[in-house]
């Protein structure tokens, strides 16, 4: 079934079948496909709209990336909505599965023309919703800020990246790939090398030039060490107090590469020596609480190389799911 959105944003590519009465407890339960909405006030007011990016043509490295939209559906009955560790129900939101980004099989700008569009046409008409892109690999955060900022014209987007690269690759070697994404938004003008932070370069993994070049730019960039001394949540809480003093809306990327090998084996530019998946967690969360963090994506996490148990296909999710514990704290507070 086709939504309002289409032919922008086709219809999810997995959606469960409930055939259960009561209540909601597992989040295949609670985030309901578009397609079962009309446009309207209910889908209007919607806490948290999901838009799949299945988009890995444009990676450096030989990636699945595309595939995660739908194993991240698929994942969603393996977990509840209640959260321990903060005795809080995501149930108590209004989750919605807007569906995935139109994707022509050859021609990678034209993907990425789509990705723009249905960013625009998400940010426009939910207009005080946290949207989630799943990707996809890092191109798609250019694309998606890019359409944001169509929408939002007026306002200074700011970005904070979890990520082992700068991802500053220059664009007249690479393109729009999933390596220039922060550089594709410096040069385009859409946000200012000043109101990027990136936490968790590590090791051997980033040269000299782009280090240069961020300084050049005036990018903000804690290294892991550094972050690890100072802590992740006060690390993560220094960038958001600076970031919002600049911008007015704040977007979260996490690249999966970020961890460490041995806690995301279906990363394709995995590494040693990243993240911990409690790390991450943790500053997924603090991320979350803020007020003008307001979309996020997750990206660069190939199922296809994941082994058969699909434990990164699963943090995956937790990081999802971790955003929006961190969304529903903010909003208690505010109370």
């Amino acid at each position: 079934m086709k939504s309002f959105l289409y032919p922008k944003i086709n219809p999810p590519s997995f959606t469960w079948v409930n055939l259960e009465s009561g209540g909601v407890s597992k989040v295949h339960e609670w985030i309901q496909p578009i397609t079962t909405l009309n446009e309207g006030k209910r889908s209007k007011e919607a806490e948290v709209v999901i838009l799949g990016v299945p988009l890995s043509r444009s990676s450096i490295s030989a990636s699945g990336a595309s595939e995660f939209p739908e194993a991240f559906r698929r994942s969603w009955r393996s977990f509840a909505t209640y959260n321990l560790d903060e005795d809080v129900d995501l149930a108590e939101m209004t989750a919605l599965d807007a569906g995935d980004v139109p994707m022509h099989v050859t021609d990678i700008r034209k993907c990425h023309d789509n990705i723009i569009q249905a960013s625009e046409l998400v940010h426009s008409y939910f207009k005080g919703s946290k949207v989630c892109a799943i990707g996809g690999d890092h191109s798609i955060t250019a694309m998606m800020v890019k359409g944001m900022k169509q929408a939002k014209p007026s306002e200074k987007i700011g970005i904070l990246q979890f990520d082992t690269h700068f991802d500053l690759r220059d664009m007249s070697d690479n393109g729009p790939s999933n390596g220039t994404p922060m550089r594709n938004l410096i040069e385009s003008g859409v946000v200012d090398g000043s109101h990027m932070y990136n936490i968790g370069l590590h090791g051997f993994f980033n040269t000299k030039d782009l280090k240069q070049y961020a300084e050049e730019k005036g990018v903000n960039y804690f290294t892991l060490r550094t972050a690890r001394k100072k802590g992740i949540e006060e690390t993560v809480q220094r960038c958001l107090e600076e970031l919002s003093s600049k911008v007015d809306t704040i977007y979260l990327t996490v690249d999966m590469d970020v961890l460490d090998i041995a806690y995301a084996p279906g990363v394709p530019a995995s590494t040693p020596g990243g993240m911990t998946t409690e790390e991450l967690l943790e500053g997924v969360l603090a991320a979350g609480r803020h007020p003008k963090v307001k979309a996020m994506d997750i990206v660069c996490l190939d199922p296809l190389k994941d082994t058969h148990v699909q434990p990164t296909v699963k943090l995956g999710t937790h990081v999802f799911l971790t955003f929006l514990t961190g969304v529903m704290l903010r909003q208690s507070a505010s109370k």
